[in-house]
């Protein structure tokens, strides 16, 4: 048995060559099998990325391997780090046109922290010229440190075939334990039929349709109801066996009775070593547009974090909101994504409030307060001292951007520690920066952006730095919208609040009467925009006549919008919430 994943940077291949693999040895009806086979959420067509893992069993050449595609965005590293846990080996998939990039090279970090075999590969070769692949080949033998660098092109097929003999020979077969069943649960979803399904790789002994489970970690006790393989569909078998990976159905209905991490035995108290839960970087609250939608929120979150279990929430109320949750997640992106497939699969229509880091608060009585809601920020008159959270920033860039590169660093508040030689033309930079500044979706674009999307980047957290910060509220029509509310450095408050309300004045739908769209810090009004009302050619009817009579109903339209100025409340839209998160 091979148990073996492909990891790299986003787009660089991973689900063509995928695809190649299932032709080679899977019995799915060629005709069927389209690109991106395995990438079978509708958000993962759509916007061409691979958000979940996805195991598949092949069978090459009377050989049975076990592939897990991974995702290549930051956002969804906590996936990649499940996948290696359950596999022996790697292929490491690099782009000639692009090169190494930060997520190849954080990515090899974590296969080698797990002891797998790793074999590198240059990819898309059909589509770079012979300068690009050679100088690829040279920065991943450079990191890898062997000259056994493989050239394919996962779209025509070129050397496929010879990538998956290479990996039968040089990945080392999973060992098989006999005694009593332990098996690992990287990942699991929800079926109404039949409950929780839990994947799993095995590490000793055998399970078969209708043994007793034990979950060790969650003290649960159930039954196998089914076990089986992925082909990628789920597929009945009569055992799962040592150094297989395979899916149990539970029977279990409730959700929060399995966990990604959890050990399944057959009633033995010893568990495995789990995953490190992942640290959320992101908050923000989602309220169900209509507050009968509580329960099914509630529900479709907790069946969501079956699949990721990045997400963690936690109940919160606010009063003009109603009931909701507080969401941690890893990054914009997987905000972005949660959100969207809770909209879509569940139907759901959500308020989003803005996203937030986690900040310190040390207050005049020594108190220190951990938030991210700006509902639970105390005033300043209380506050002794505010910290926000820094992190290590490595970008891969070629050297002729490295000018850009600067620039943008000292426009996110970040500065340069060191710089690293990769190879002639290619450098890493080891940054420091606020958190805050990081995860907005704008530092990405702009990184991609200046270096024609050559440079990448990844961060991980070391601690939290002073920094004056303040509170800044969003008032539409005069009503503040606690939705929007946001915390903000004190001297970037004017600026980033303008730029706020100038999205706002774009995504909120026009009015019958004009809308002031404001920003306050501790009630002193800091920024303004002005939404115009949408205007009826009231006189368009008339024809000839006295002006009088023109000016008449231009006057009684001018009452009109007063009074609905003073009376009307703007109903906003949940898309708008959605839209300023993008933003």
């Amino acid at each position: 048995m091979r148990n073996f994943c492909i990891i790299s940077h986003i787009d660089h291949g991973k689900s063509t060559l995928a695809d190649r693999f299932l032709e080679l040895g899977s019995d799915i009806d060629k005709k069927k099998l389209k690109n991106q086979f395995l990438d079978s959420m509708t958000l993962e067509k759509e916007k061409g990325i691979t958000i979940k893992m996805h195991p598949v069993r092949l069978n090459y050449k009377g050989q049975a391997l076990n592939l897990i595609d991974t995702p290549g965005h930051i956002d969804f590293s906590y996936e990649i780090s499940r996948a290696l846990a359950c596999c022996e080996g790697a292929v490491l998939l690099v782009d000639a046109t692009k090169g190494i990039q930060a997520q190849t090279v954080f990515n090899l970090e974590h296969a080698k922290k797990q002891g797998l075999k790793v074999i590198g590969v240059v990819n898309k070769v059909d589509a770079a010229s012979v300068s690009q692949v050679s100088s690829t080949k040279k920065e991943l033998a450079a990191i890898l440190k062997t000259d056994d660098i493989l050239e394919i092109s996962g779209k025509t097929g070129y050397n496929v075939e010879v990538l998956l003999e290479k990996v039968i020979k040089e990945i080392p077969s999973a060992e098989e334990k006999k005694g009593d069943f332990q098996g690992l649960i990287f990942d699991s979803k929800y079926d109404s039929f039949s409950g929780v399904i839990a994947f799993l790789r095995v590490f000793s002994g055998e399970l078969k349709k209708g043994d007793k489970t034990f979950f060790v970690f969650q003290n649960q006790f159930s039954e196998a109801k089914e076990v089986g393989f992925f082909y990628p569909e789920l597929r009945e078998t009569n055992q799962l066996r040592s150094s297989e990976i395979g899916y149990i159905k539970t029977g279990i209905k409730d959700p929060s009775l399995v966990k990604v991490g959890d050990t399944i035995t057959k009633g033995e108290k010893k568990g495995l070593k789990g995953y490190k839960e992942p640290e959320s970087v992101l908050f923000l609250s989602l309220y169900p547009s209509h507050a009968d939608d509580f329960a099914l929120l509630k529900d479709a979150l907790n069946k969501l974090k079956l699949n990721d279990p990045a997400l963690n929430f936690q109940i919160e109320s606010q009063m003009a909101l109603g009931r909701g949750f507080r969401i941690g997640f890893l990054g914009s992106l997987h905000a972005e994504i949660t959100i969207r497939r809770l909209k879509l699969e569940s139907n759901l229509d959500l308020i989003a409030t803005s996203p937030q880091v986690v900040f310190e608060i040390e207050k005049k009585n020594g108190k220190v307060l951990s938030l991210s809601s700006p509902a639970l920020w105390p005033p300043s008159v209380e506050i002794s001292e505010t910290r926000e959270p820094w992190v290590e920033i490595e970008i891969i860039t070629p050297n002729h951007y490295f000018n850009n590169v600067f620039k943008l660093l000292k426009k996110f508040s970040c500065f340069l520690k060191e710089t690293k030689t990769l190879t002639k033309e290619k450098s890493l930079l080891i940054c420091e920066g606020p958190l805050r500044e990081i995860i907005s979706g704008s530092f990405y674009d702009n990184l991609k952006s200046l270096s024609q999307g050559y440079a990448s980047f990844s961060f991980k957290q070391k601690e939290y730095r002073e920094s004056d910060l303040v509170k800044v509220d969003i008032l539409i029509a005069g009503n503040k919208e606690e939705a929007l509310s946001r915390i903000l450095p004190k001297e970037k408050a004017f600026l980033l609040s303008k730029e706020l309300l100038l999205k706002l004045k774009n995504v909120l739908p026009q009015q019958q009467f004009s809308v002031s769209l404001q920003a306050s810090v501790e009630g002193k009004i800091i920024a303004r925009e002005t939404k115009k009302a949408a205007r009826k050619d009231v006189t368009a009817p008339l024809y000839g006549g006295d002006v009088t009579r023109k000016r008449k109903l231009l006057e009684r339209q001018k009452k009109g919008k007063k009074e609905l100025k003073e009376k009307g409340k703007v109903n906003i839209p949940s898309q708008v919430f959605l839209d300023i998160l993008k933003t």
